[in-house]
Formats: C-alpha cells, structure tokens, sequence
C-alpha cells in the first residue's frame, strides 16, 4: 500500500542542548546534527546518516518526497536547514505533531502517542543521544535514532490505515482516542490531512 510512494519518515540527533548554545528556541539551528535517520517508502529502506554524510540525504530531497515526522517543523527541518544548499520550504511536509495539536489544543509526545497507540515505548530521550555521541558511542545512538524512526513511521501508518490515534494524557488515566482522517498520498495527488477528537 505504500511502498514506492515518494514519502520519507525522518528523525534527527543533536550534537547539543539548548542550554548549550543559548538564545533558547530561536536557536535551534545551532544545535548540530550528530545522526539522521529516515525510512524510505520508494526503496522500501531505513537508512542512516552521520554529520559528514548529510549531501547524501540532500540529494534524496531534490525529488522531493514528503517529510513526515513528530514535530519536524518546528525542530527538525530547522537543524537541518544549515546543512543544506536549498531552502527546504520547497520540500512538502506532513508533522504529525502540529496536526494533533491543532485539535487537542496542546501538545503530546511521541512517546505518549506510541505507548497508547502502539503498546510501545521509546527505547530512551534526547539527551541520551547527545550522551551516546560525546561518548562516541555511535552504535547506540544509531540504533535510537532508527528506533525512533520506526515508530513514527509506525504511527503515520496507524492513523493513515485505522484513521486514529490514541494518546496518555498528561494528567488522568487511560489513553484518549483521536480520529485521525488523513492519506498516505503525495501532496501532489491531492493529499489532505483533518483530524477530529473523541476521548473515551
């Protein structure tokens, strides 16, 4: 059903925090990228990529797949901007993050959505990944990054197949249900995505 779409699912690490390189959220292109991963709906692949490696990703995007990933909008195509010869707003996106917080009104964690949705957790948290990459364990922090990639891609198919996605809410028990209805198509075919909310 989806494979040789010209989708790409994507998650980056960063070499450093916030705190690191002050001026808070307006410097997020700041950050540096330590390993991008990505999964590729036309090769049917997940693949990996360290700092040095990125001309190689840059090249995939001259197609011009849709992005898809949690909260890449607002974090991961900003780190990734610096790296690249071409503004990315030419490059269709779809962040799975912003179109559930258009209806819940907040935001939600990937983690809390793949728990709830998947039965899943995430096998750790950033600053994991910048301890896996000062440390030079690069295994480790490759096998995160694909991890968590593998679970956004994950849970872009669940909501583009099952049309919901249930999440743990921050305060109370049990998980809420969202009514996802969204396509797995390339924006150029007509794709469009709306969400709506019933919790139970």
């Amino acid at each position: 059903m989806y494979k040789g779409k010209n989708i790409v699912v994507y998650d980056l690490e960063t070499k450093h925090t916030f705190d690191e390189v002050g001026g808070g959220r307006d410097a997020v292109e700041k950050l540096g990228i330590s390993v991008l991963g990505a999964y590729d709906y036309v090769t049917d692949e997940f693949l990996m990529f360290e700092e040095k490696e990125l001309d190689q990703f840059e090249k995939r995007l001259q197609d011009k797949p849709l992005l898809v990933g949690f909260n890449n909008k607002k974090f991961d195509t900003p780190v990734l901007q610096p790296y690249m010869r071409f503004d990315l707003k030419v490059i269709p996106e779809f962040d799975i993050l912003e179109e559930l917080a258009k209806i819940l009104g907040h935001r939600v964690s990937l983690d809390s959505v793949a728990s709830a949705t998947l039965g899943k957790t995430k096998i750790g948290h950033g600053l994991d990944a910048i301890r896996y990459y000062r440390n030079g364990e690069m295994d480790k922090l490759k096998k995160y990054c694909l991890e968590d990639v593998n679970i956004t891609k994950q849970v872009y198919e669940y909501g583009a197949e099952k049309s919901e996605l249930f999440y743990t809410p921050k305060f109370g028990t049990g998980k809420s249900r969202v009514e996802v209805i969204w396509t797995i198509a390339h924006p150029e075919e007509g794709s469009e995505a709306s969400l709506q909310q019933s919790l139970f």
